[in-house]
């Protein structure tokens, strides 16, 4: 009976491509494919559900602490101003460059659900220990309720917990996100689409996490106290693991099978080796798994595209059978699939893609610090004396995403795939070259407001003598803020699912830490730019652009070198754009054919 449902489910649709290269693990019985037959009672939304939530609590705790954390080291911790800086670039670092190593390991070894619940309880850890920080009287920073120096043994748990947390995040955020893409099978129509929409309501989990992160929890550590912050958050954290392990009988697994470096280390070296090779005239005497054995991989089509890669899967010598050897019994250094070449040419394109997304990332690491330090000037009042805190500003970007999502999954998809017959409505390099344009328009609006700024700067405080905020409302400040919110609805969410669904199914947790780097290493040259601009702005005598605070600098200026920077970067992405090749996954059909629509398309 299981055998004849599968055969119908393989028959049903001719454009429907193999069971992802990791197999499929449930805790029922499994099916040929190494996969359970119960798909209506395990995966989809009733699965993804679980893991957004989880994400929420995440992201809540991480950005509660993340936004406040220079004014912890400085009031709490008494580190001077440009060591505190250094402290939080330190950590920031480190928490953006280790879902590189998470993913990895999610990848080859844990898994990703396993992966994800380890993390998790990393992250409980770390957030216990900064509780007890702030609770347990010996390892308070003070005795009394301020001094000059903390405990040392305070400092000691508080760098400890951050970092701990810094490690979780980590294995978190690349494996829970991809965990959550696998509950959706490519195979299956509807959940196809389904998988489309995944992404635009994880952002938008994501970004409601982060809203209450930069406003509630904000709002507890400077209005009541960091150890009550810390409460909520660490309560918070254990309620939603709790809550993910309930998830556990709905979800759909993949098992790990190794490092997926390994093959394509294959690959280079055997195309190396055989380089003086002549390419055949056909591509299909190229090797591939032949169709008649059974795989438990998506197969991939070949691409005309570094072409020199081709050659590790030449067959070089066919008197192997008469010897007694098969192609299969051949080492994977001297021979490799057309699959494995197109892996790694899969890899070595998302690098032109990665690079140019990297300006995009200039601009959003502005509206977490000189966008903050703008609004931190200007009138923060909204009713009865009630005065916005500074970091809670930042949730106007995650207002502007939330609302770009909704618009685009629930009217803009609808209607472009009627006019455009692409089930995405628009390709995922489309989607992500659009946010790039909204990132030109937000520095572009970011420099005006701040032009205005500081024309109220010089007749209020260079001129009146007037101390304090000024008479400008902060609320000047909700068109940048909401314009790269929406530019991050289009570019963030076109990374994510571009960097899950154009790799290699074995590498997505890697996939979506290379996703998040692209706003790491941006962190990193905004920074660069910044010590590159102050120099090059003071020579000869002039005024830098970055005075001892903002109102004696011109921001109005980098940001225009910010827009100028991006319209340069979108003209060389859109010239990578328009020759990019996505995946293109073998139809299952009798006869091997190669599928007209490619994915990410």
């Amino acid at each position: 009976m299981r055998q004849e449902a599968n055969n119908t489910m393989s028959m049903s649709s001719t454009k429907s491509v193999e069971v992802d290269e990791e197999k499929w693990v449930h805790d029922a019985s499994l099916d040929h494919h190494g996969r359970t037959p119960l798909r209506d009672s395990t995966g989809a939304w009733k699965a993804a559900l679980f893991i957004i939530a989880i994400e929420f609590s995440e992201r809540l705790s991480y950005f509660g602490i993340a936004t406040n954390l220079i004014n912890y080291l400085t009031k709490v911790i008494h580190q001077d101003l440009k060591t505190a800086a250094k402290s939080v670039n330190y950590w920031s670092g480190v928490t953006t460059m280790m879902p590189l190593l998470g993913g990895f390991l999610a990848d080859a070894y844990f898994g990703r659900f396993s992966m994800v619940l380890i993390s998790s309880i990393i992250y409980l850890v770390g957030l216990s220990l900064l509780t007890m920080s702030e609770l347990v009287p010996s390892l308070k920073s003070c005795e009394i309720v301020t001094c000059e120096k903390p405990k040392k043994l305070h400092t000691i748990f508080f760098f400890l917990g951050i970092y701990m947390i810094s490690i979780a995040t980590g294995g978190h955020k690349p494996s829970l996100e991809s965990f959550g893409a696998d509950q959706f099978d490519e195979d299956h129509p509807k959940e196809r689409k389904q998988k489309m929409s995944y992404f635009n309501w994880w952002s938008t989990g994501l970004c409601c996490g982060l809203l209450f992160g930069v406003t509630v929890i904000v709002y507890i550590q400077d209005e009541v106290s960091w150890a009550a912050a810390d409460i909520t958050v660490t309560v918070i954290m254990a309620i939603s693991i709790i809550i993910f392990i309930s998830g556990k009988k709905f979800y759909r697994y993949r098992l790990p099978e190794g490092s997926p470096l390994t093959p394509m280390l294959h690959v280079l070296v055997a195309a190396i080796t055989k380089r003086n090779l002549p390419h055949p005239s056909d591509p299909a005497l190229l090797y591939e798994v032949p169709k008649s054995q059974k795989v438990h991989a998506r197969l991939l089509c070949h691409t005309n595209k570094l072409r020199f890669l081709d050659k590790a899967a030449i067959i070089e010598d066919k008197e192997d059978k008469e010897k007694g050897s098969t192609y299969e019994q051949q080492s994977p250094w001297r021979l490799a699939t057309v699959t494995r070449v197109e892996e790694l040419k899969l890899v070595l394109n998302t690098f032109p893609i990665w690079f140019t997304t990297l300006a995009f990332g200039l601009c959003v690491a502005q509206a977490s610090t000189f966008f903050l330090k703008q609004g931190s000037t200007m009138n923060r009042k909204i009713w009865n004396g009630f005065d916005i805190p500074p970091a809670s500003i930042y949730s106007l970007a995650a207002i502007g995403l939330i609302i770009s999502v909704c618009i685009y999954d629930r009217i803009l998809v609808p209607i472009l795939r009627k006019r455009t017959g692409n089930e995405r409505g628009l390709n995922i390099l489309q989607r992500i070259g659009i946010g790039m344009g909204f990132s030109v328009l937000s520095m572009a609006t970011a420099a005006l407001v701040e032009k205005k700024r500081l024309g109220v700067v010089d007749k209020e405080i260079l001129q009146g003598g007037h101390i304090g905020p000024l008479s400008m409302s902060v609320f000047w400040l909700v068109p940048q803020f909401m314009i790269i919110g929406i530019g991050d609805g289009f570019t963030l969410i076109g990374l994510q699912e571009y960097f899950y669904d154009q790799v290699p199914d074995k590498m997505r947790s890697l996939g979506i830490a290379l996703y998040l780097s692209v706003i790491g290493v941006s962190n990193f040259a905004s920074s660069l730019l910044i010590t590159i601009v102050d120099h090059l702005s003071s020579k000869g005598g002039n005024k830098s652009w970055f005075g001892k605070d903002l109102n004696h600098s011109r921001l109005d200026k980098f940001y225009w070198l910010l827009a100028a920077i991006n319209v340069v970067n979108l003209c060389a992405y859109i010239f990578i754009a328009r020759r990019y090749s996505y995946k293109s996954v073998q139809k299952r059909v009798v006869v091997a054919a190669c599928s007209d629509d490619e994915v990410g398309q």
